[in-house]
């Protein structure tokens, strides 16, 4: 009997320190996470283009992402604090909020990658807004905001040359490399989507990383709160 309770206790107590220090990356994942989120949110050139290019919603996997970055952070407290107390409705609890992390880390990466990856939602929205600069290009506000795209990105128009092409407007030097005098092929739907792209990539992986992270750690809380409740038993049958 007491062979078997020591072994109990062993596999509890590796379970507990090894829960323990999974919350601790996890909490270092969450604040690395909440730093990048914020650091995109509150980058002036970039929220700057996107306000101009009729595209934040690109924003809005960006603010799920912090609000569950900060939920991420004050819950690792929890788990260590329930795991080193083998407290069984704590643990319960924090199961709960390990799975609701799980799925709100998912839906924010997806809603992320939606409005910043090729093919996505982003795209269409790109398309309308510089499409039209393009068709206006004449005008101060427009031209304006084209070579600043240009210039800084390295495009030409919405798809390409042939968007000045197919109005019978000049190319204007902000589509052409300073270098080599030949005009960007790529339009700037294309290159600005691969920056939005670049510029979240970490982002996402941090979340996803997080979202694995909040199911290993629900399982081994799961699988100490049955050790917990084993080793109760055990003892409430020696005392009888």
């Amino acid at each position: 009997m007491a062979t078997t309770e020591n072994t109990l206790e062993k596999q509890i107590g590796c379970v507990k320190y090894t829960l323990f220090c999974f919350n601790i990356v996890a909490w270092m994942l969450a604040t690395s996470l909440f730093a990048l989120t914020v650091w995109l949110r509150a980058e002036p050139g970039f929220n700057e283009w996107l306000k101009i290019l009729q595209a934040e919603a690109f924003y809005i996997g960006v603010y799920i992402l912090i609000a569950i970055s900060i939920i991420m952070m004050a819950v690792s407290f929890l788990g260590c604090l329930s795991a080193l107390m083998e407290n069984t409705l704590a643990l319960f609890v924090f199961i709960g909020t390990q799975i609701f992390g799980f799925l709100i880390s998912i839906v924010g990466s997806a809603l992320l990658m939606q409005y910043s990856t090729m093919h996505s939602s982003l795209q269409p929205l790109l398309q309308t807004s510089l499409s039209n600069f393009v068709s206006t290009s004449e005008q101060p506000y427009s031209s304006y905001v084209l070579n600043m795209i240009q210039e800084n990105v390295g495009c030409c128009g919405a798809s390409g040359p042939w968007d000045y092409l197919n109005l019978r407007q000049p190319l204007p030097s902000s589509c052409r490399d300073t270098v080599s005098g030949n005009a960007f092929f790529n339009g700037c739907v294309d290159e600005l989507t691969w920056f939005f792209e670049a510029k979240t990539s970490w982002i996402v992986a941090i979340a996803l990383g997080l979202a694995m992270l909040n199911v290993i750690s629900a399982v081994m809380s799961l699988v100490l709160v049955q050790a917990v409740k084993k080793e109760e038993e055990e003892v409430q049958a020696y005392r009888r």
